[in-house]
């Protein structure tokens, strides 16, 4: 009966180990190459009409995403307008924009990606953002 008792603690006790290893774990670290290589994907469908190919827009119809001050200014700022869309006055590069654009479907984990890439392509270099960033701006 002891023997039987020592394996049930035995047992128990490496489930648990096992358990608290598993909860304590880091999550994997955010992979930025791998997220823009997605967003090109969500650009393509969703944001290329517009911007074009190579992100420059057409000069006050539809704002240039490539070397652009107004989206590189922002980060929280173009998280909500990928998300809720933006409406009437805004200047880019030096060059006035009227128009509206809408807030885009999209999941979390894409807006970010879409993001990433917009903010990495076209002489652009910015900080990645997360999904956990969107779902906080939501």
């Amino acid at each position: 009966m002891k023997m039987k008792v020592n394996y049930f603690v035995t047992a128990a006790a490496i489930a648990a180990t096992g358990f608290l290893l598993t909860a304590f774990q880091q999550k994997p670290k955010f992979d930025l190459k791998a997220s823009i290589t997605k967003g090109k994907e969500v650009y393509t469908a969703q944001c290329m009409n517009c911007h074009m190919e190579q992100g420059e827009g057409m000069e006050g119809v539809f704002p240039p995403l490539a070397k652009s001050d107004y989206l590189m200014a922002d980060k929280k700022r173009s998280i909500q307008q990928v998300i809720h869309g933006v409406s009437g006055e805004i200047k880019v590069n030096g060059v006035t924009y009227n128009g509206d654009m809408p807030g885009v479907e999209l999941t979390d984990e894409e807006v970010s990606d879409v993001l990433n890439y917009v903010r990495n392509s076209w002489g652009n270099k910015g900080d990645a953002v997360k999904p956990e960033e969107v779902k906080t701006a939501r």
